[in-house]
């Protein structure tokens, strides 16, 4: 049996539902987070189970406890956090303050704001590589993504991140979220305002534009083997199949409504999207409402051609879930688990 935890940022209650993942098919809601106003992006994990969301309209991130399921404290960042990026590490924490025009960087050993970066217009989501040298901010105002040297962090020093390149994405299509390819190689952008994703080679920070159809992308994640590229499109409530190799969108899956957070479960490979449409927004997949995730078993057709249905689905949660992520408990010690266990009935 798996120890698998969805996390689902719902926007709209202010709550983060967790949801037990045991094996195929068998999941629970078992608990309802309470965090601050407006959580917004995916909750970002250290390795020992510490989560961190952001809370838009209070200019707070929330930390939550994998083990024990509550809310352990807020720390202070700028004005309308919207996104964040863990190092290696799990000493700093990025969050990108979309009212403020600036990155906040978290000392987590601290848990407290040690420095705050100027950047363009609205800052969003981000991605750090896995050396935790560079970091990639989707600067949503302005139409470009920042690519900052953060390596001054392995010494302790927040002071020394500085802006190696504006890469420019447009300024109409407001670049979203990103995420960088499992080679390393590659950053993929989601735009909200443009039919395409942006596609960014790291070494030369030249782009490329895949078309996906619609404007309304929200999200990246790819598959275990790095071969395929997963992109939400909202305006569509599907799923854009993009050929890593050949930059080529080999096939659309429909999904739930005003689809926006993703996440893949790499030992199954299946798929979980947060249907975020309120009333009158666009229908997805049949019977799919919004505040749910869909669950989409990935291997159930084929990813390189418009053949065959999958395997779904639906999972209920709380209002306007906006993003996905999720933690698998077995990383973690018996020891270790039962210590925050005890530690938080000691607190309650």
């Amino acid at each position: 049996m798996r120890n698998i935890q969805l996390f689902s940022t719902d926007t709209d209650d202010g709550v983060v539902s967790v949801v037990a993942k045991t094996g195929p098919g068998e999941h629970r809601t078992v608990k309802q987070i309470s965090v601050g106003n407006a959580p917004r992006g995916g909750v970002k994990f250290t390795k020992d189970g510490r989560g961190f969301v952001c809370n838009t309209s209070q200019n707070t991130i929330s930390e939550i406890d994998a083990v024990a399921l509550e809310e352990v404290r807020r720390i202070e960042v700028g004005h309308g956090p919207r996104g964040q990026g863990l190092l290696p590490g799990d000493k700093y924490l990025l969050v990108s303050n979309s009212g403020s025009n600036t990155i906040s960087v978290v000392d987590l050993e601290l848990n407290v704001q040690v420095h705050e970066i100027a950047t363009g217009r609205d800052p969003r989501h981000m991605g750090i590589n896995a050396a935790g040298t560079v970091a990639y901010v989707c600067v949503w105002g302005d139409g470009y993504v920042s690519k900052l040297d953060i390596s001054s962090l392995a010494e302790g020093s927040p002071e020394g991140i500085t802006e190696l390149a504006q890469i420019p994405v447009d300024r109409e299509a407001h670049p979203y979220s990103l995420a960088i390819d499992p080679s390393g190689r590659r950053v993929f952008v989601a735009n909200t305002q443009a039919p395409y994703v942006t596609v960014i080679d790291v070494e030369s920070d030249e782009t490329h534009r895949v078309d996906v159809g619609s404007n309304g992308g929200r999200a990246v994640a790819f598959t275990d083997d790095g071969r395929v590229a997963l992109v939400t499109v909202e305006n569509t409530s599907s799923v854009a199949v993009i050929d890593v190799a050949t930059l080529t969108v080999t096939r659309q899956i429909p999904v739930g409504s005003g689809p926006r957070g993703l996440v893949v479960d790499p030992l199954d490979e299946t798929a979980y999207i947060t249907n975020f449409a309120r009333a009158g927004m666009m229908s997805g997949h049949p019977g799919f409402g919004p505040n749910t995730l869909t669950m989409v078993d990935l291997g159930s057709a084929p990813l390189d051609r418009d053949e065959g249905e999958f395997t779904y689905e639906e999972i209920f949660v709380g209002y306007g879930p906006c993003s996905v992520t999720m933690f698998d408990l077995d990383t973690l010690s018996e020891e270790e688990r039962a210590r925050r266990l005890d530690r938080a009935g000691s607190d309650a």
